[in-house]
């Protein structure tokens, strides 16, 4: 299938689009499914609302994201301590 051309749409006074029919029959978007809109910067994406259960490396890939500077692979990979944490999880289960 070959995709579906860019096409323009306007905003309404109530912030509602209507998603043009070729778009939504490529996608196989139908009438009540939900969307989940993510802000991107002076943008938006629209992704079908993710099924509770299992999901596909697809679905989540971009959904960690780190603002601030680049974090060094020595500091993303080095081990993690929870002795602490799981010290006072146990004192609160008890």
């Amino acid at each position: 299938m070959q995709p579906a051309k860019t096409e323009t749409i306007k905003l309404s006074s109530k912030g509602q689009i209507v998603i043009p029919k070729a778009i939504r029959e490529q996608l196989h978007w139908d009438a009540g499914m939900e969307l989940t809109v993510i802000p991107t910067g002076d943008s938006i994406m629209l992704q079908p609302k993710p099924k509770k259960g299992k999901h596909r490396l697809e679905d989540l890939i971009g959904c960690l994201q780190h603002d601030g500077p680049p974090i060094p692979d020595e500091v993303l990979f080095a081990p993690v301590d929870y002795s602490a944490d799981w010290e006072e999880s146990e004192k609160r289960s008890r």
